[in-house]
């Protein structure tokens, strides 16, 4: 397929999977492999937690084991990433702002993250844990891409802005037709020096609902893509085929 060369516009990693997130200037990609540190602690409710009896985690659990956006709205507002002294820094418009170290006492995100929570009735938070693969919504070690032409033409569809925290991507690129990205499945793209392989289109569940300023669901979104484009898609996943430095600004080839 021939694309014009696009642009990298934004790279962001989400160190807590549903809590937080952060952008990059660049970053260093690894053959079969994720985004370094993206997702990489994740919050268990007490539900799946039990069935743990207390052992360290050592496999990819589904979503549904851990807090989420798509069962907690409130969580989309969350921001917030690792500061400068190797603590994260998360802020909530309706809470004050958390500092703390995810590698030391897990309780005060714990407590931190608990009356968002509470609104699904849904079993409470009760342990921080990292597991030895990304806590992504896939079990593979794969990456995001998203398009911002894509972007402009949804929000020109819907009649209002989105914005792209929502989408919580890794990767941001500008300079393709509108949805062309879709039709690229098992296609390599090149961006710098980093070779990537297009390997599955992004279904979109409920969380992309959730307006990421207030935490309050402002519409439906995998409904008005249904109706937008007769699918519920939006984004791609890429493995890495062959690692190097990424930077904003580099070029986005599809090869």
């Amino acid at each position: 397929m021939s694309l014009p060369a696009a642009r990298l516009e934004r790279i962001a990693r989400y160190p807590v999977k549903s809590i937080g997130g952060q952008t990059l200037d660049r970053v260093t990609l690894t053959a079969g492999q994720a985004l370094p540190g993206d997702r990489r602690f994740g919050v268990l409710h007490a539900d799946a937690a039990n069935h743990l009896d207390g052992e360290v985690l050592t496999k990819w659990l589904p979503k549904s084991a851990f807090l989420r956006g798509a069962a907690s709205p409130e969580l989309q507002a969350i921001r917030g990433g690792w500061g400068p002294d190797g603590r994260l820094h998360l802020t909530h418009p309706d809470l004050p702002p958390l500092v703390f170290d995810p590698d030391g006492d897990e309780a005060p995100l714990l407590a931190w993250v608990a009356p968002l929570w509470a609104s699904t009735g849904k079993a409470p938070p009760v342990r921080l844990v990292s597991g030895p693969l990304p806590l992504t919504d896939t079990k593979k070690p794969w990456l995001s891409l998203l398009s911002l032409d894509s972007l402009d033409d949804l929000e020109a569809g819907l009649g209002r802005p989105l914005g792209v925290d929502r989408w919580r991507a890794n990767l941001w690129v500008r300079g393709w037709p509108a949805q062309a990205e879709r039709d690229l499945r098992l296609h390599q793209i090149q961006i710098g020096p980093v070779r990537l392989k297009v390997v599955e289109r992004i279904g979109r569940c409920p969380a992309t609902s959730a307006d990421t300023t207030t935490g309050r669901l402002d519409g439906d979104m995998p409904a008005a893509l249904e109706a937008e484009f007769g699918h519920q898609d939006f984004g791609i996943y890429l493995e890495v085929q062959a690692g190097g430095e990424i930077a904003l600004g580099d070029s986005v080839v599809v090869l």
